[in-house]
């Protein structure tokens, strides 16, 4: 609610909303398990999974467009008002690279917690020209789950695989992991390699207070990373030339 008890959005919730006024399946689950989640009720005030507990529902919007993309938008706005947290990123690359799309988008939190991570997904060539790769960008609070859920790492944050990474003994040596450096909202930003299976590639770091997640499918696509990528907020501004494509298979329960 804004100051004076205007409604700024839709319950977070809530269904997402078409532009012709219409609405949009939304998929509600755990972000750390993928499983069903109960919403409060008497007994509980907040949302959990049976086997998780607690848990900020992870929404995921059936289909992606540019009016998916405007009431997350919304949703992630109207929940930093006022401002009880700081509001979430919705990191997008921007410029794509070239041939790709956007396929998807998702936020865990509810009207009690408000938005407390984001993710967004993307498809395209892959750099090495090994067919289709897919992309998930996910920015979180600590403890949420959400990013080391898709990475397939064990435990709600990247803490102990980061601390691994730090200890890499530099350039040169046969044990070196190099490090992915991408600019966030214009800022040169490393994302560390953690030890994902061996399906996928998946970087961790921090921007804005908040883990930053990206997972690439194949693992040969985290080579896009290495590349000129630019994340940008949606939240501030989402381009119109966006691209969509068909929804990602990750966001909707692949991983």
């Amino acid at each position: 609610m804004a100051s004076g008890g205007t409604e700024t959005g839709a319950p977070l919730d809530g269904a997402a909303r078409r532009g012709d006024g219409g609405m949009v399946s939304v998929a509600v689950s755990c972000p750390k398990c993928g499983g069903p989640v109960r919403a409060p009720d008497l007994m509980h005030t907040e949302s959990r999974c049976l086997d998780c507990g607690p848990v900020p529902p992870l929404h995921v919007p059936e289909h992606i467009g540019a009016q998916i993309v405007a009431s997350v938008v919304e949703r992630i706005v109207a929940a930093a008002e006022p401002p009880a947290r700081p509001r979430a990123p919705l990191w997008c690359p921007w410029p794509l690279p070239t041939g790709w799309t956007m396929t998807g988008v998702a936020y865990a939190g509810d009207d009690r917690t408000g938005v407390r991570a984001t993710a967004v997904a993307c498809a395209g060539p892959a750099p090495l020209g090994e067919g289709p790769a897919d992309l998930v960008f996910v920015a979180e609070e600590p403890g949420v789950g959400l990013g080391t859920r898709f990475a397939g790492l064990a435990g709600p944050d990247p803490g102990p695989e980061l601390a691994q990474a730090l200890t890499d003994p530099g350039p040169g040596h046969p044990e070196h992991v190099g490090q992915a450096r991408i600019k966030v909202a214009g800022h040169p930003t490393p994302l560390w390699l953690v030890n994902s299976p061996t399906d996928r590639s998946a970087y961790a770091g921090e921007a804005r207070g908040l883990w930053l997640h990206a997972i690439a499918w194949p693992a040969s696509a985290g080579h896009l990373l290495a590349e000129d990528v630019v994340l940008h907020d949606l939240t501030e501004w989402t381009p119109p030339e966006l691209v969509y494509g068909a929804p990602s298979p990750y966001l909707h329960g692949k991983a």
